[in-house]
């Protein structure tokens, strides 16, 4: 297929940018769990880029149903959900996904770190299925 070769570059280039951003969200939310940052600032650098994350990994999902990768889709389309499901249903009172006066209660700090954890091995492993598939499409062409 003619889109196959473009879209799996986007792909690995949307995919690499996810896995800085997830390594970003690491550190920082390790930074504040160590009481190097306050709550405040930490919550106002990870809000900043939770929608570009939303919009980056919406992007490559619609992709990839446009360019009928089926299985690629499948399996990035539950992470999708997840992600705009949870910036959608955040409380109406709270600044962002992450609220500084909530990170610390009911354990919401260590959710929020094992979701990162979580979504920094979906995002590596889906490098190595990007690069893995642009080079096949590359040998294919």
């Amino acid at each position: 297929m003619e889109l196959d070769t473009p879209v799996l570059i986007f792909g690995l280039v949307d995919g690499t940018t996810l896995l800085f951003l997830t390594v970003y969200f690491v550190i920082t939310l390790s930074d504040l769990e160590c009481d190097y940052l306050n709550a405040r600032s930490c919550c106002e650098k990870l809000n900043m880029w939770v929608l570009p994350e939303i919009v980056a990994h919406s992007l490559i999902t619609v992709l990839l149903l446009l360019s009928l990768h089926w299985v690629l889709f499948l399996l990035n389309l539950p992470l999708a959900v997840f992600q705009i499901n949870k910036y959608l249903s955040k409380p109406s009172g709270s600044i962002g996904v992450y609220d500084p006066t909530e990170i610390h209660n009911r354990q919401l700090l260590k959710s929020y770190m094992k979701e990162s954890m979580v979504k920094l091995g979906f995002h590596l492993v889906f490098f190595f299925i990007y690069l893995y598939s642009m080079i096949l499409a590359l040998v294919g062409d």
